[in-house]
């Protein structure tokens, strides 16, 4: 007569958080990586001790004659960009103050950008005018890895994969602890590698807030 285990709800919990946490992982190793290099190299940005942040170079800039109907609103001038130029602008931004630069207020400025994380391209309009300030830069391969990180130049599929990434991160961390706090009591915690874990990040995290 065979025998058939019984596996209890917390066990076969366990099973599940445990086979999630591979997966997330698995799936995010390459980025994790990724983002974990460009991380630090961008965290010694500063001082005089500073690490390489690689290199950016502008290799074009010249004056763009707007036509009439592109000087409406910064969407029409995105809209032609793309039409005639095959310039896809990702960021459209509006500077300065409206009305001018009277009474001690900046010009109001369209700029628009786009690109990738290697060639990137940048747009400045002052409305009103009849032309706009077209720039070109390309960037190192370091470089353009430090744009990738703060997600500019990547494009939708960047975006979607950075941000699965980070949702997997959460998962990774939440699934993590309730797989090393399960079967400890809470004196075990406290006075684990976890507790004091914790305590230099509250402390650190407080010392920066503050």
């Amino acid at each position: 007569m065979h025998v058939r285990a019984v596996t209890r709800p917390s066990t076969l919990a366990y099973r599940w958080v445990r086979q999630l946490h591979v997966w997330i992982g698995a799936w995010g190793a390459l980025a994790a990586l990724l983002y974990g290099f460009t991380g630090l190299v961008m965290n010694h940005r500063f001082g005089d001790q500073a690490w390489p942040q690689g290199e950016s170079r502008d290799f074009e800039r010249r004056l763009l004659p707007v036509p009439a109907e592109a000087r409406t609103s910064p969407e029409q001038l995105s809209l032609w960009l793309k039409t005639h130029l095959q310039l896809d602008a990702q960021l459209i931004r509006k500077g300065g103050a409206p009305g001018g630069a009277g009474e001690g207020r900046a010009p109001s400025r369209w700029m628009l950008s786009g690109g990738s994380a290697a060639n990137a391209w940048s747009l400045e309009y002052t409305p009103g005018s009849t032309q706009a300030v077209l720039k070109r830069t390309r960037h190192s391969p370091l470089a353009a890895l430090n744009r990738l990180h703060k997600a500019v130049g990547g494009g939708l599929l960047w975006t979607v994969l950075a941000d699965s990434v980070a949702i997997g991160m959460i998962v990774l961390g939440v699934s993590g602890i309730w797989m090393w706090a399960r079967g400890r009591n809470l004196r075990q915690m406290v006075f684990s590698v976890m507790g004091l874990a914790s305590l230099v990040f509250l402390a650190a995290l407080g010392l920066a807030l503050g």
